[in-house]
């Protein structure tokens, strides 16, 4: 049980220390980014 402790405590501080970028906020507008991602979905899918 220890050492799930301090796994998860090993993972809650680097999760706090490190600046990840995440995928939704690529824009200023939430919406536009889904937009951008769903439009780029239907094209490879038109392409196969």
């Amino acid at each position: 049980m220890k050492t799930n402790i301090r796994f998860i405590k090993s993972i809650t501080d680097t999760a706090a220390q490190s600046d990840a970028v995440m995928p939704w906020a690529c824009a200023k507008c939430p919406t536009a980014c889904h937009a951008k991602s769903t439009d780029a979905v239907k094209s490879v899918g038109a392409a196969s």
